[in-house]
């Protein structure tokens, strides 16, 4: 296996391709052309989580993909925060800097496919929470003229030819409505300063609002889409994936979604491999990877 990290710009070692390339083995499918799944770990634009990066990586890589992890621009660069005491923030953090780093490295990916031995055909991007977002946003944005004028490349090597969504963010209108009304106070907390980061205001405009959220732009262009939520999630409320999914519909976008009953935010794989605590570990929704991986696998036959 390639294991290497790619800075994507040279002026941030923070921002960085992470490859999981599998060797060309002379001994079963030499020379062979594989799949892809890029990666976007969550974590609120605050930082990249460890738990939905290199083991969601090595889970795809073993079903036979190349993977990729992306550690994409965030306002803090790490998970460890003391919110007593938090470090100097990245200001650079502001959409559309995250989605130009999706962008990126999709490119690279596509221009080492050659090298890689990777089907550009079957490229997929997996995103969990904010990481979510992000990949949903790379699947309605991929054909603007922006991510195409700031990258100097065609906007077609920027094309995810699947997304795979987990507990996303997806309607940030719906998201500051739910927040407003919900007593938790931790939520509204996060809410805010998760906005600091991406948007540059804990407060931020409607108009904002609805840039940045994914349901409002879904086209003919948008690629196949899987989503798995679990109902009672405190962060990101459910009805993000629920509404997602009905605007796939009705633009008539193949899509497969699983709401499960019951399970916290940031499960991961939902199993000890990836657990930070007891809560993390959760039966019923470790199904959600072999759902998964099935519908990609139906996609790219």
């Amino acid at each position: 296996m390639l294991i290497e990290k790619i800075n994507l710009w040279d002026d941030d070692e923070n921002v960085a391709l992470h490859t999981y390339v599998l060797t060309n083995s002379k001994e079963y499918q030499k020379n062979q052309k594989r799949p892809a799944v890029l990666i976007c770990p969550g974590g609120g634009y605050l930082g990249t989580s460890d738990r939905e990066a290199e083991p969601v990586a090595m889970r795809f890589a073993a079903l036979g993909y190349h993977t990729f992890v992306l550690r994409y621009t965030t306002y803090f660069n790490t998970m460890n925060l003391d919110f007593q005491n938090l470090p100097a923030p990245n200001e650079k953090s502001a959409y559309p800097q995250p989605l130009a780093d999706l962008a990126k490295a999709m490119l690279i990916v596509r221009e080492n496919a050659a090298n890689w031995l990777i089907d550009t055909d079957r490229i997929a991007v997996c995103g969990f929470s904010a990481g979510g977002h992000l990949a949903a946003s790379l699947g309605v944005h991929w054909h603007r003229g922006m991510l195409r004028d700031k990258l100097k490349a065609e906007n077609e090597w920027f094309k995810p030819n699947a997304v795979i969504l987990g507990y996303p963010l997806l309607d940030y209108q719906l998201m500051k409505a739910k927040v407003e009304e919900d007593p938790n106070e931790f939520a509204k907390g996060f809410w805010e300063i998760s906005n600091k980061a991406l948007l540059g205001t804990p407060h931020p405009s409607e108009d904002q609002l609805q840039e940045v959220s994914p349901g409002n732009h879904i086209s003919d262009k948008t690629p196949a889409t899987f989503i798995w939520h679990t109902a009672d999630d405190g962060l990101v409320y459910a009805e993000n994936a629920l509404n997602y999914a009905a605007a796939l519909a009705r633009n008539k976008v193949p899509y497969e979604l699983h709401v499960f009953e019951n399970g916290v935010h940031g499960l991961s794989l939902s199993d000890e491999v990836t657990a930070g605590n007891d809560s993390h570990i959760n039966e019923e929704c470790q199904v959600w990877f072999e759902l998964a991986s099935k519908w990609l696998k139906k996609r790219f036959k």
